[in-house]
């Protein structure tokens, strides 16, 4: 189990909440990398992960205006695509480990690429869980409309039992 300080854990929580902010444009995303060095890149060609038992098959994602909305069906459809991995209650504390995502899209809302923006200290293997998780929700909706580029994050906030919640819907 992973003890962290409380300044830390604040620490990270700021940083999370920060990268999940956007202006007019969205903040870029992230893809895990085989080592732990920000900004690293992976390409989405790789297929995801088989889908954990009691996955589910998701539903055409609805239209959306805004990055806002996007980023909100986003984390949706990840938790409905992942039900046996996720959590949506309060986050406990210490987190277990708080990888952040950039995920780039295509213009009908497929994964073009994921890349880290944040590997955590413990637990490393979240990051693939996070990758595979997101794999698995897209697409994620049609955003030929929105400006460019095309991109999210999102930080998820795994648990001891390295079961998550993405940060959008906390």
């Amino acid at each position: 189990m992973l003890c962290i300080d409380r300044r830390v854990r604040s620490s990270l929580v700021a940083l999370s909440v920060l990268a999940g902010c956007s202006s007019s444009s969205p903040p870029p995303a992230t893809a895990p990398a085989p080592a732990p060095s920000a900004g690293s890149s992976q390409s989405s060609a790789k297929a995801p992960a088989p889908a954990p038992a009691g996955s589910a098959r998701l539903a055409a994602p609805g239209a959306v205006r805004n990055w806002n909305e996007l980023r909100k069906q986003a984390a949706q459809r990840v938790v409905a695509a992942n039900p046996g991995g996720t959590y949506l209650g309060v986050p406990p504390e210490p987190l277990l480990a708080i990888p952040v995502l950039e995920v780039e899209l295509n213009a009908d809302g497929s994964i073009r690429k994921i890349e880290t923006l944040r590997y955590p200290r413990e637990a490393k293997d979240t990051v693939q869980l996070a990758v595979d998780a997101l794999h698995r929700a897209a697409p994620f909706g049609d955003v030929s409309r929105l400006p460019k580029p095309w991109r999210f994050t999102e930080s998820f906030l795994f648990n001891d039992e390295r079961k998550f919640k993405p940060r959008t819907l906390d």
